[in-house]
């Protein structure tokens, strides 16, 4: 039978606040651009810190810490996660792009691959996911190396913002993961 485990035990295999500096981030930053809702960037920040992401940049109108609605919601994640206001993301798009980062969008494309589909040879790499109804513009799918879709099967367009990222970025963790169980 299954014991669940206690919060002390849990915490034991846990990075420390003062010692997130040593420990090994994906080499995946996240813009979020546009998004509305401060629930979900609260939630995105929480599973930025599960997967322990690079950066995370907020950008447009998407809201920002220390918005008590964020703070409930990311349980402490906004002091475990780097990130950074940037009213642009082209800015850091480009930015990032000449540090050699790929960057692909969490979009639906007529040329998206599915998110399953990437190779340990995709990092360093930058995800942009967008506003929760228009998804990301295509004056930034024009700025992306390629996108990445996940499939749907029902009669929805799409998943929520924060759900398609955890979905997505927990692959990448996976995949980074075993590159470097290969290494």
């Amino acid at each position: 039978m299954n014991r669940k485990l206690t919060h002390d035990e849990i915490s034991q295999n846990r990075a420390k606040q003062d010692a997130l500096h040593e420990v090994d981030k994906m080499p995946v930053y996240i813009i979020c651009n546009s998004i509305r809702s401060t629930y979900n960037v609260g939630s995105i920040f929480r599973t930025s810190d599960g997967a322990m992401i690079k950066k995370l940049y907020l950008c447009g109108f998407t809201p920002a810490p220390p918005k008590k609605e964020i703070l409930k919601t990311a349980l402490g994640a906004t002091d475990s996660v780097e990130w950074e206001y940037v009213k642009d993301p082209l800015e850091v798009i480009r930015d990032l792009k000449s540090k050699g980062i790929k960057i692909a969008a969490l979009e639906l494309t007529d040329s998206s691959l599915p998110y399953y589909d990437l190779t340990s040879d995709t990092f360093p790499l930058c995800v942009v996911i967008g506003n929760e109804i228009t998804g990301v513009s295509q004056d930034i799918l024009d700025e992306c190396d390629f996108s990445l879709e996940i499939p749907q099967y029902g009669i929805k367009q799409s998943l929520n913002v924060a759900v398609a990222y955890g979905i997505a970025v927990f692959e990448l963790r996976k995949i980074y993961d075993l590159s470097k169980r290969r290494d």
